[in-house]
């Protein structure tokens, strides 16, 4: 079956073509990134605007690169929440009425959800759709600009909350730390990226450097997350520096990311220990941090053993249409059904 997956909940406009036997055909994302440099942050009525000049183009590309024409599609499916409700309206209708006129089912998809399955993504046929490495019982923190949860997997489609952020998202800290340092939009990546600078060029300083950040939550004694307050202490400590150098900006970058990392990486090892899992695995935009994978991954192969570790190519672990068809996929696989309803709203919050 050919899958016409379609992504549009926050500001990237994505596109994906997948057939459950070959794997991905095409996967095409439009970012909005020069728009919002603009602003310093997303403004939902300017996304939900780039997605409607953007949505026809990228879905020709796709087709196209995929070699399909829309005749050759079987199912459709879409991220209907959680998101922004402008966004994700773009993203909904175009798939409602491309459901309408080709006389397609139409699978709503649930945007946490896809990225889970960004680790199940497979972009050829040797490999199919199954994913050797991830087994169950699996614990998976699924981290994101909006969201960080620490979630049990017990199976496909079976999800357990275990915790989440009880104030800013991880990657959310990220982007307003950004702002505080004067680092240019998207803050996370940039954050990131000097923080990785202060490693390379002050190796000598890493265990002596002066700036010292709390690990909120880190013994609570639950799966919760707090970077509200470690948010606030690099403003208070930055805004008492008297001289804002590069090193010293690299310096906090450093600290911040560091602290973060492992706040995450703890709790999720816990996790993991208290619940006996097979495999760790992380997910969301944050994911894509080079430190935060290296941490967990590194922390499973020292503390669990027989455990796996999984994480989604980073391409993947931004917003992406891919993520959305994989998830679709497994739906597919577990319902069986073949008749979709349109009648389904778009939510601008909602859990698994």
């Amino acid at each position: 079956m050919k899958i016409l997956a379609i992504e549009s909940s926050c500001d990237e406009t994505s596109v994906a073509v997948y057939d459950t036997a070959k794997g991905l055909l095409s996967n095409v994302v439009a970012t909005q990134i020069d728009i919002h440099k603009k602003t310093g942050g997303v403004v939902p009525e300017v996304a939900s605007r780039a997605h409607v000049e953007q949505i026809l183009p990228v879905l020709d590309e796709a087709l196209g690169l995929a070699e399909v024409n829309l005749n050759k599609i079987d199912y459709i499916a879409v991220t209907h929440a959680p998101g922004l409700v402008g966004s994700l309206l773009v993203g909904v209708n175009t798939a409602k009425t491309l459901s309408m006129i080709l006389n397609k089912p139409l699978l709503p998809i649930n945007h946490l959800e896809g990225h889970i399955y960004a680790n199940f993504i497979r972009e050829n046929q040797e490999s199919r759709i199954k994913n050797q490495k991830f087994k169950f019982p699996a614990i998976v923190l699924l981290v994101s600009g909006g969201h960080t949860s620490l979630i049990l997997m017990k199976d496909h489609g079976k999800y357990k909350y275990l915790g989440e952020t009880l104030d800013d998202a991880a990657g959310e800290a990220f982007d307003k730390v950004a702002k505080v340092l004067g680092l240019e939009y998207p803050g996370g990546p940039n954050v990131s990226k000097i923080a990785e600078e202060f490693r390379k060029n002050h190796e000598s300083r890493i265990m002596n450097h002066e700036v010292r950040f709390p690990r909120s939550m880190l013994d609570s004694g639950d799966f919760n997350f707090s970077f509200s307050g470690l948010k606030t202490s690099v403003l208070y400590a930055w805004q008492k520096e008297k001289r804002q150098s590069k090193e010293l900006k690299e310096m906090f970058a450093y600290e911040f990311e560091e602290a973060v990392v492992d706040i995450l990486a703890t709790k999720t090892i816990e996790a993991a220990r208290k619940y006996k899992v097979k495999t760790v695995s992380i997910c969301g935009g944050v994911a894509a941090n080079k430190k935060l994978r290296n941490e967990i991954e590194s922390r499973v192969k020292k503390e669990l053993k027989k455990v796996s570790f999984c994480v989604p190519p980073i391409k993947y672990c931004g917003d992406n249409a891919a993520m959305i068809a994989a998830c679709a996929t497994y739906g597919l696989k577990k319902t069986k059904k073949k008749v979709y309803s349109l009648d389904f709203e778009v939510l601008s919050n909602n859990v698994l």
